[in-house]
């Protein structure tokens, strides 16, 4: 698949600055280009145009060029694009990548806000299993599922062995300096071009970029209507949607004749959805009515364990974790490993020894328990919060230690701490809970990126207040810790929960109490 300058710059809206040129080699960063590769920025200037030269690189695309960045390739003979939308050249070098070295093999896209990591790790877990030399973009920070940089069409260009099956992670919200990635989530799965899309849930996570479930609905939604594309060459495509999410089941309506959709989850979800037309009842609920199952296929969990249609596809003895949102990821797993035809003893036999990604409901530690999660916006928090009391023995009590989003600003703060809070609450009026707070700024172990801004710390810590709910503030991480290891007893559970603040907390941990 050649191409050049010119006919890239009119795939992505950009204008091309310099002459027509061959691009020879693949799509890459500026420190690890070689010669003919093409270098996608979303900025550059002066400097980085001297260095491209000096690589010998094919061409630039960025979306603000800095300072005399144009007129200084211009001088020096090399082509620079310039887009508004740099999303669409790290698309096209996706789409690039799949058809020159992975146009034959089995390919998968998960998108949703939570539990994305999870589901893409054990699908990708499983085709191994299966004999795939398989390719994926999850890792336990989730920085790689972004797409907003040339890093998967990078990996796919220079994956060892013909790859023969990738399941692709894509953030289902993306912004860049807080402006919203508009269609982001179609946008990637039509450049990846999968045969089977998997749907987790909607809720609010990038709050700034979309603002309302509305929002959230249309951007994700963006993945079904990528299947149905005239783009997307698959003759028949599976639709692995979470049947308890009430938007996610609303997506059925979206398929297109060629597509199978496969339900995951509980069978009835109604009680989540309020019929305005019907009740006037609304407050607190989803509004919209559910329409009758679209799908001939389901993945359930009962007491046999995980069952399609009937039959058991992995025993309840089988399944290594039994939390809520575990089972929920497993279930979307099994649904797209058997839509690409995946055996169910395989499946049974990779779910029994998954092992899942750091940071996933990870248990650090027993006598106390230890449980360390990613949770990081409102229905995470809820979830794992939930599942960690499940977790109590023996008139146990229950630890949370909360890191607070740096540099994400007020909103997803505020509902963080309101979710935090609605948790203590709903656990202690079923009389499960007895427990402490502590929350954190990490500021002894965050980077620039991540740090608590003075208003982030103020809104969290206020609507912790106002919902009478009773913590301790330490500005470290290892403070923190230190002292719920103090308080805990060998009986108590320790929830650590947040984001990149949370990160090094097992590092931490281990010389702590090795000391």
């Amino acid at each position: 698949m050649e191409i050049t300058t010119s006919y890239l710059a009119e795939k992505i809206e950009g204008q091309l600055f310099g002459h027509d040129k061959k691009i020879t080699g693949i799509f890459n960063f500026l420190g690890d280009a070689k010669p003919g590769d093409a270098v996608v920025r979303h900025w550059i200037n002066e400097q980085g145009i001297e260095i491209a030269v000096e690589n010998g690189v094919s061409c630039i695309i960025t979306q603000n060029p800095h300072e005399k960045a144009v007129e200084t390739a211009e001088k020096l003979g090399l082509p620079v694009i310039v887009t508004e939308r740099i999303e669409l050249a790290n698309a096209f070098a996706i789409e690039w990548a799949v058809k020159r070295f992975a146009a034959d093999a089995l390919r998968i896209v998960v998108t949703g806000t939570n539990g994305k990591s999870t589901t893409t790790h054990m699908i990708h877990k499983i085709l191994e299993d299966a004999g795939y030399n398989a390719y994926t973009n999850t890792d336990p920070q989730s920085e790689f599922n972004t797409l907003i940089d040339p890093r998967v069409a990078k990996q796919i260009a220079e994956f060892p062995g013909k790859i023969g099956a990738m399941v692709v992670e894509v953030s289902e919200v993306q912004g860049w300096l807080d402006k919203l990635m508009k269609d982001h989530a179609r946008i990637m799965t039509s450049a990846v071009d999968p045969g089977v899309v998997v749907l987790t849930n909607v809720s609010l996570d990038h709050i700034g970029l979309v603002n309302s479930l509305e929002e959230a609905f249309h951007e994700i939604s963006g993945a079904m209507k990528a299947i149905n594309s005239d783009s997307n060459t698959h003759e028949k495509t599976f639709a692995v949607l979470n049947k308890e999410d009430p938007l996610i089941s609303k997506m059925a309506k979206l398929k297109g004749s060629e597509t199978e959709v496969i339900f995951y989850g509980a069978t009835d979800p109604s009680s989540k959805v309020c019929n305005p037309e019907k009740s006037p009842e609304c407050d607190g609920k989803v509004k919209g009515e559910l329409e009758d199952d679209e799908g001939k296929f389901e993945v359930k969990m009962g007491s046999d364990g995980i069952t399609f249609n009937g039959d058991v596809v992995v025993p309840m003895e089988k399944l290594p974790f039994k939390s809520r949102h575990f089972l929920q990821n497993t279930m979307a797993a099994v649904g797209a490993a058997l839509a690409v035809g995946i055996p169910k003893e395989i499946i049974a036999k990779s779910v029994s020894s998954y092992t899942p990604l750091k940071r996933r409901f990870s248990v650090l530690n027993e006598h106390p328990t230890i449980i360390d999660d990613f949770a990081h916006n409102p229905d995470g928090i809820m979830a794992t919060i939930k599942s960690a009391a499940e977790s109590l023995t023996d008139n146990g009590q229950l630890y949370i230690v909360s890191a607070i989003r740096g540099s994400r600003g007020e909103a997803i703060n505020s509902a963080n701490a309101q979710a935090i809070a609605d948790g203590f609450e709903g656990l202690e009026s079923q009389g499960d809970l007895k427990g402490a707070l502590i929350v954190t700024s990490s500021s002894d172990v965050v980077d620039e990126n991540n740090t608590v801004k003075p208003h982030e710390k103020a809104v969290f810590l206020e609507k912790l207040e106002k919902k009478g709910l009773k913590y301790k503030f330490h500005e470290n991480l290892q403070a923190a810790v230190e002292t719920v290891l103090k308080s805990a007893k060998p009986n108590d559970t320790i929830l650590l929960i947040g984001a990149q603040g949370m990160d090094p907390v097992s590092d931490l941990l281990n010389e702590l109490m090795t000391e």
